[in-house]
């Protein structure tokens, strides 16, 4: 039996749990769920033949699929028969209903409710969808599918699971008996062609002048936090910031599930893994960015912190690996500092705080706020310098600051940008040294407006 079948075979409630799903012709549901289990069977094994191209098995899946419909007695017209072959396509060749969605480049996020709830994000504001599954053992179908792409697994003993599409879409899934009303869904889309630099520009998440000031900081390898709350863009942030890394430098990337896509030559991508079912073989962050060290590497890109990894990134960090990067959740700079010393704490070891707190202070040099705002964009506040420790206290100094004071326009908008506070960070004699120097213009409000380049020196 094939995993495709094993999958279906999982909905023991066949299709008399239609019944209950009124906004739906439950004939046309039946004729579905017959029609796509006559193609699983009659073609096995061909769904997962590496070897036979995307198209060929496309036509196969059709060819296949207009001769199950042929055989079908009940009649339908033109235009059922023309949606029942797009949904069963796209059960069997994609990811149900929500495949469409998949392709919408301007849904950002979707968040499915169970089978009948499904949820959008586009231009940072959330909308309802009129499409659904046919029941729940239709949407966990889709997430076994999902998940077994990466070789990762769902079930009673393991019902929450991290995974991602083919595309590198992040995928949080979780299921009964955790979801009540579920099972739940969680997507959350990056393009196929990864943003850049002028692509924030011309977003407004950032200007033409914090551009270069952080392109400076990243090809003079300093330590780099970038801060934010939960779908703020951190990631992608992370992704085109590691941009202008120059392709001399060997990068070493510590993820969850991948989702840097860097385009130097040489990158090396690590992967988290989870335990077995036996609760062995896990492999955390943790003992991954360990390992980074014995592999030699120029820049340590850390997915995200969000235990005890944080004492090694800042161990990393401090003992001549300048240039990392990594994120952390947290709504202000003085709260990532603050979040970076709880995480400290859970490696485990009883630090005193005031030693967590010079580790800090000596190994991140700015840290990048970003925020969501309310009318939807995706904004960095603050790019700050951590400038040393005053006593027990970390100082920090704004170098940019959203002016929040500009208001907003007609249409909701906020129309402040990035503005310079006018204070030259200490580390700029740093970056002198290694021959990167910062003019006045960038700390002024008089700011050239010619974008930054994809990376390297400038």
């Amino acid at each position: 039996m094939s995993l495709y079948q094993r999958l279906n075979d999982g909905d023991e409630s066949g299709t008399g749990a239609l019944a209950g799903h009124a906004n739906r012709d439950p004939i046309l549901n039946e004729i579905r769920q017959r029609v796509h289990g006559l193609l699983i069977d009659e073609l096995g094994p061909v769904l997962y033949d590496r070897r036979m191209s995307e198209d060929e098995l496309r036509r196969r899946v059709h060819s296949a699929l207009q001769s199950a419909l042929a055989q079908e007695r009940t009649p339908l017209s033109a235009s059922d028969k023309a949606q029942l072959i797009q949904d069963v396509s796209d059960d069997i060749l994609g990811y149900g209903p929500i495949d469409k969605l998949l392709r919408d480049e301007d849904v950002s996020e979707i968040m499915v409710n169970g089978p009948d709830q499904i949820y959008v994000e586009r231009s940072g504001k959330l909308s309802t969808e009129d499409i659904h599954f046919v029941d729940e053992g239709h949407l966990r179908r889709v997430i076994d599918k999902i998940v077994a792409q990466v070789g990762r697994r769902i079930d009673e003993s393991s019902p929450l699971c991290d995974a991602r599409l083919p595309d590198g879409s992040r995928v949080n899934a979780i299921i009964s008996p955790l979801a009540t009303g579920g099972p739940y869904l969680t997507i959350r889309k990056f393009s196929a062609d990864p943003l850049h630099i002028d692509d924030l520009i011309r977003f407004g998440t950032l200007n033409v002048a914090a551009a270069r000031f952080l392109q400076a900081c990243i090809v003079g390898k300093l330590n780099i936090v970038i801060s934010g709350g939960t779908g703020t863009g951190k990631t992608t942030a992370l992704n085109v910031l590691s941009s202008f890394i120059p392709d001399d430098e060997r990068i070493i990337t510590v993820e969850d599930a991948k989702e840097l896509q860097l385009n130097q030559d040489h990158v090396l991508s690590l992967e988290t893994r989870p335990p077995n079912v036996e609760g062995k073989g896990e492999v955390t962050i943790r003992d991954l960015v360990r390992n980074t060290l014995r592999m030699r590497p120029d820049r340590i890109v850390v997915g995200e912190c969000r235990s005890g990894e944080a004492l090694d990134m800042l161990q990393a960090m401090n003992t001549g690996h300048d240039g990392s990067l990594t994120t952390l959740h947290a709504n202000t700079p003085r709260d990532a500092l603050a979040r970076m010393e709880t995480l400290v704490l859970m490696a485990g070891y009883d630090l005193p705080v005031r030693a967590i707190r010079e580790q800090m202070s000596s190994a991140i040099d700015v840290i990048v706020q970003l925020q969501r705002l309310r009318d939807g964009s995706r904004r960095v506040t603050h790019i700050t310098e951590v400038a040393g420790m005053e006593g027990e206290i970390i100082t920090l100094q704004d170098v940019f600051l959203l002016d929040f004071a500009a208001g907003v326009d007609q249409q909701g908008r906020f129309v402040g940008e990035l503005k310079p506070s006018g204070v030259r960070p200490k580390f700029t004699q740093k970056l002198a040294d290694n021959g990167i120097r910062l003019g006045p213009e960038i700390f002024s409000p008089s700011l050239s407006q010619q974008p930054p380049a994809s990376g390297g020196r400038r």
